[in-house]
């Protein structure tokens, strides 16, 4: 469109540059209204290449901006949306960066029925694992980047029956993430299994699609506590933690990886993307959201 329109100045332009070399041939006898006359087709002359130019170079500058898609856990919304992804566009002005949010299983099976990501950051290394396995994600473009914690949570300002992990089951409602395919989920019941206290929660359970789910219904009341990870519960004063996973009721660290989809046709503005992750600048602004940095 924007070529078409330079062409149309050219056009209307060059009628008009018509226009007054016909009055410099009737003008012949006038010296000094031919010099003013000149003058001024000179300057149009001038001021359509400089359109036609700007035009030009503003067409070519659109068809080369790329755009990528990066599926991410829900928890990294906010630190995705709020000042990564804004930092990353303006230190690379000719990308443009998309993002969708969900639990870490969900994106990984719409990756797997073809979502045109280019970017996958997942809650877990279960769902980056199995991508890899598949070869959906280039395995040595994987980097476990980010360390969480798995907290236990209860609606702030209400009398708890909850004071600890270990009398959980007191709770009337406990809200936690689908351990089918929430990794937040998966880590509850893998803390709460090692303390021997999977079934009594099971029974008592509601379980969300993701982790901002499980988060939104202990801040809201409808559940009398909850377990999500710790950068979750920071972005909130609706909710108090009142204790973190004990010790060894997980087998392993709570890791963040982020890897580049095999099928992208973006693989260098995703490679750019990855490596901006890596910064001491990226690694700043995790931290300022309760995440840290996998050692």
């Amino acid at each position: 469109m924007r070529k078409s329109t330079g062409n149309k100045v050219v056009k209307v332009a060059a009628a008009g540059i018509a226009a007054m070399m016909m009055l410099v041939g009737c003008s012949s006898s006038k010296p000094a209204a031919t010099t003013a006359v000149e003058a001024t087709v000179e300057a149009t002359t001038e001021a359509v290449a400089e359109t036609v130019t700007e035009a030009e170079t503003t067409t070519a500058a659109a068809a080369e901006e790329t755009t990528i898609l990066v599926a991410a856990a829900a928890s990294l919304k906010y630190s995705y949306d709020e000042e990564l992804i804004p930092m990353f566009v303006a230190a690379n002005p000719g990308i443009k960066v998309d993002a969708t949010y969900d639990s870490s299983g969900k994106l990984q099976t719409q990756i797997e029925e073809g979502l045109g990501a280019d970017v996958f950051m997942s809650a877990a290394t279960k769902q980056m694992n199995a991508l890899k396995d598949e070869n959906m994600v280039d395995a040595d473009s994987i980097v476990n980047l980010l360390e969480n914690k798995i907290v236990l949570i209860v609606p702030t300002g209400m009398d708890a029956k909850v004071t600890g992990f270990e009398d959980i089951a007191n709770a009337d409602m406990i809200a936690i993430g689908d351990p089918e395919s929430v990794p937040a989920g998966q880590y509850a019941k893998e803390a709460l299994t090692s303390l021997g206290l999977w079934d009594a929660v099971d029974a008592k359970s509601t379980k969300g699609t993701n982790v901002t789910e499980v988060l939104n219904w202990v801040a809201e009341g409808s559940a009398d506590a909850g377990i999500v990870y710790a950068t979750d519960a920071a972005t909130t004063d609706k909710v108090q933690v009142i204790a973190e996973a004990p010790e060894g009721s997980l087998a392993a660290k709570v890791i963040y990886p982020v890897g580049i989809v095999t099928a992208s046709e973006n693989k260098e503005a995703a490679q750019k993307f990855v490596q901006f992750l890596q910064s001491d600048e990226a690694i700043a602004v995790f931290e300022k959201y309760g995440f840290s940095a996998n050692e």
